[in-house]
């Protein structure tokens, strides 16, 4: 008998908990970094999941299509989520790191 490729569900239907692992791998680890002007959430962003041209804050250069870096944006930010998010930035990894 030939072999199913097909996933199989589980009986308890929803596999969430395989989910938001998965979703959080595809989405890179993101994490909480101390600066001297605060805290920052960082997420990185693997090559292939970078399709379109960034400026680094840094050094003024273009991230390239395809270049893994990292995002950026205020995790203590007084006006709000929504905002912190919005003002996100691209930054190369290298930059970053020596907090140029």
């Amino acid at each position: 008998m030939p072999r199913s490729n097909r996933p199989r569900r589980r009986a308890g239907g929803g596999g969430s908990e395989e989910e938001s692992g998965l979703d959080r791998m595809i989405s890179g680890w993101k994490r909480v970094e101390q600066r001297r002007t605060g805290e920052w959430n960082v997420q990185p962003v693997s090559g292939a999941a970078a399709v379109k041209e960034y400026t680094c804050p840094g050094c003024g250069q273009v991230i390239a299509p395809g270049t893994a870096h990292l995002v950026t944006w205020r995790a203590d930010g007084v006006l709000g989520d929504t905002s912190d998010l919005a003002a996100r930035r691209h930054w190369h990894t290298h930059c970053w790191r020596i907090g140029a």
